[in-house]
């Protein structure tokens, strides 16, 4: 399971910003993407690794 941020329509976005308002806090919306993970050989882990730590980022490899 991959989690990004929700896409919210209006009304979901004015009753979490009410929340926020309320509980003086900032919420953050995620979704449950339901991927597989792509089967990487050990080279290309270390490719996405490399690339990682040249971009300062985490990168998930998946199954389209």
């Amino acid at each position: 399971m991959l989690w990004c941020y929700s896409k919210l329509d209006k009304a979901t976005i004015e009753s979490i910003e009410e929340l926020e308002k309320k509980l003086n806090v900032t919420l953050l919306a995620f979704s449950g993407q339901d991927i597989k993970n792509a089967k990487l050989t050990a080279d290309e882990l270390k490719q996405i690794e490399e690339l990682e730590n040249k971009l300062d980022l985490s990168l998930v490899a998946v199954k389209t």
